[in-house]
């Protein structure tokens, strides 16, 4: 989500941490707030999230929490307690040994974060994405440079069974939410809170907050994660982490896997990197007890830059086992528009058969010649100063705006215009 130091191209292909989103900008950012009041959506059709409470209720969770084995060590226990004290869901229960007054005022707070930010972005946003997807879509979404922003995917693809974003930011062990000092539960909650409401504010995720998530005993990752669930009306069934073979099949990661390098810390923290969290709708009384279709969020933690995709194919293979998506882009400092990103560029050509983006995604000058319609909602007078934009490829999107129908658009999705108008692209085949 949510949403940062702007990389050269020459920084993004020496590291080996490319980023996911840029902060380093001089362009000032409005809030979404200033840009949904200054107009009305004109679709009409609907689509309204389940609203979320704090309440502590319970449901039986769909797996077992202790299961070891070929399906991997399920954190499932975990991940309840994160979605309940860090997240604020409506299910789950506070540890004893934590301060219930403590996440009382968090949640308090968190609570009125949730509920501005739906309804200034997702009760906003949604109906008019609604309105421009088509009927019949795969299910199946590919969200690249998208670490910690599951709160747009749900809200772009609401019917989506399987969602796989892809970012630098590694999902982070939950297993320290066990043995955490009482007393620095506070602290960890409102550093989460923060990052969440910026997330909120800006309706994308910043990199820079993502890596001072990582650096908490909560992880970052999968507190964004979890809060998208509440967002949404979902909650957690399971929490699985896993890595990848040369083939790209996902080779869960069991509790033996963990002991074998307990004591090796560079060892064990990649194991930690890729998350799988199975959800479904809430079974809370609050959510009227629904439970609907089982979904499931993979994460995988992963440099998207040729030499990187080059000197391991796992995640390509991963990927080309998907068959025909729809993906998403967004805040993703222009990284499409640089030829050292060329080979996540050429699969998203080969494979999305309907993506949404900002002008993050993908150029004119590819998506053209592969087939592809862009039709072109709100403002664009030229890219904002995020990541290293190609002079030619800011030229291109700006001509594609000017030539089509001026189509409102009165919410961000992801960066604003080099004068902070709102934009938006969606590509099709035609």
């Amino acid at each position: 989500m949510s949403r940062f130091a702007l990389l050269f191209f020459a920084t993004a292909i020496s590291c080996a941490r490319a980023p996911a989103s840029d902060a380093r900008s001089t362009t000032v950012e409005p809030s979404v707030a200033t840009l949904t009041a200054t107009a009305t959506p004109t679709p009409t059709s609907t689509s309204t999230p389940t609203s979320t409470s704090t309440s502590t209720s319970t449901s039986t969770p769909t797996s077992d929490p202790g299961k070891d084995g070929k399906d991997g060590k399920d954190f499932l226990a975990e991940a309840r307690v994160l979605f309940r004290v860090a997240a604020c869901g409506p299910s789950g229960e506070i540890p004893p040994r934590f301060d219930a007054a403590v996440v009382a005022r968090h949640c308090e707070e968190l609570a009125r974060a949730y509920d501005e930010y739906k309804k200034n972005w997702v009760d906003v946003a949604m109906p008019f994405l609604a309105s421009l997807r088509p009927k019949d879509l795969p299910r199946v979404v590919v969200y690249p440079f998208g670490g910690g922003d599951l709160v747009s995917a749900l809200a772009t693809f609401p019917d989506a069974t399987e969602i796989t974003t892809v970012s630098l930011e590694p999902a982070g062990d939950v297993r320290p939410v066990d043995t955490m000092a009482a007393d620095r539960l506070g602290h960890e909650l409102a550093v989460h809170r923060g990052h969440l409401e910026r997330l909120f504010e800006k309706a994308h995720s910043r990199t820079d907050n993502l890596e001072k998530e990582s650096k908490t005993e909560m992880p970052g990752e999968i507190v964004f994660a979890l809060a998208a669930l509440v967002v949404h009306g979902f909650e957690p069934t399971s929490l699985r982490y896993f890595r990848l073979g040369p083939d790209g099949a996902i080779a869960y990661v069991t509790q033996a896997d963990i002991d074998a390098v307990a004591r090796k810390p560079r060892e064990l923290r990649p194991l930690f990197e890729n998350v799988e969290i199975g959800f479904r709708a809430s079974s809370s009384p609050d959510a009227g007890g629904a439970s609907g279709p089982p979904r499931v969020l993979r994460h995988i933690g992963y440099n998207l830059d040729d030499d990187h995709l080059k000197a391991d194919g796992a995640l390509l293979a991963h990927l080309n086992s998907k068959g025909k998506v729809v993906a998403m882009t967004k805040a993703a400092t222009h990284l499409l528009w640089s030829d050292h990103f060329s080979l996540i560029r050429g699969w998203l050509i080969d494979h999305a058969v309907w993506m949404v983006s900002d002008s993050t995604g993908l150029p004119p000058r590819f998506a053209e010649p592969a087939g592809f319609v862009q039709e072109t909602y709100g403002t664009f007078d030229g890219p904002a100063a995020f990541g290293t934009p190609a002079a030619r490829d800011g030229d291109a999107l700006r001509r594609l705006f000017a030539s089509q129908p001026q189509r409102p658009l009165v919410f961000r999705y992801g960066y604003p215009d080099s004068h902070g108008h709102a934009h938006l692209v969606v590509t099709y085949r035609k």
